[in-house]
């Protein structure tokens, strides 16, 4: 790989990196705290080194490692995932692109088949490289895609949070029926978060293990994503961090970069 960054972070989804904004005791407008959730400043971009445990239901685990850049253009995110180890996956490659309509294109690279080929609207609900994360969750949905209600509040971790629940409209596609969000009333980020299958069972969890502040943004640096079926999880933890760097380059996000391993 061309880029060699000495400090480097991960953003997945809209499950990973936001900033601070003021405590409130008076429940916003439930669409306006999702807009807050899916706006939040992320840096103009990013750099990761990222260690991912896969462990079955047996506890057997395997360690991955990878790197990840992000940028936002105009509000228009890009993301570049690639996986340096071990030897049976690396050098593959994800890249995901949002269009100006609120539709996200998403390419995979396997250096086997020395090819990319392009993530279908009907395979989004598929595993993302066999974690417990679906491409869908690789991917920032726009707010006019669900119907948004806050329900109460709960405290988290220390953290007093809104519970803001997600349903997506018909017209998404999504293999979700609900999502129920943890968001914490200072901090405009899901700390935890519950995913429902179309038959409305509670098919996996999310959560953020530990946040840090760094470079004024709070970032979730050790998460773990549950899959209730089969008791496999995946944990990501952030090695090493960096923000708004000049590493990263519009340009490194094509398809002929993604294939350039």
């Amino acid at each position: 790989m061309s880029i060699k960054p000495k400090i480097l972070i991960i953003t997945l989804s809209f499950l990973m990196v936001y900033s601070l904004c003021p405590a409130r005791d008076q429940a916003p407008p439930a669409t306006e705290l999702a807009e807050e959730v899916h706006d939040y400043y992320v840096g103009d971009n990013s750099m990761a080194r990222v260690s991912m445990e896969l462990v079955d239901s047996n506890d057997r685990s395997r360690m991955r490692k990878m790197i990840n850049l992000n940028m936002d253009i105009d509000g228009v995110r890009k993301s570049l995932i690639r996986f340096l180890e071990p030897a049976d996956i690396a050098g593959t490659g994800f890249l995901s692109i949002e269009q100006n309509n609120g539709d996200t294109e998403q390419f995979l690279y396997l250096p086997a088949l020395d090819r990319t080929r392009r993530i279908a609207s009907a395979q989004k609900g598929r595993s993302f490289v066999n974690t417990d994360f679906t491409y869908e969750d690789m991917e920032r949905r726009p707010v006019e895609d669900a119907e948004y209600e806050i329900t109460g509040q709960e405290t988290i971790d220390g953290r007093e949070c809104w519970i803001l629940e997600v349903r997506p409209v018909p017209e998404a596609a999504s293999q979700y029926s609900l999502i129920i969000n943890w968001i914490p009333k200072s901090i405009a980020l899901p700390v935890k978060s519950h995913f429902f299958d179309q038959n409305d069972k509670h098919i996996k969890t999310y959560e953020v293990r530990a946040l840090e502040k760094i470079q004024d943004i709070w970032t979730p640096v050790n998460v773990i994503m549950t899959d209730h079926k089969d008791g496999h999880k995946t944990i990501l933890i952030t090695e090493s961090i960096e923000y708004n760097t000049q590493q990263v380059r519009s340009s490194l996000f094509t398809t002929r970069y993604l294939e350039d391993w």
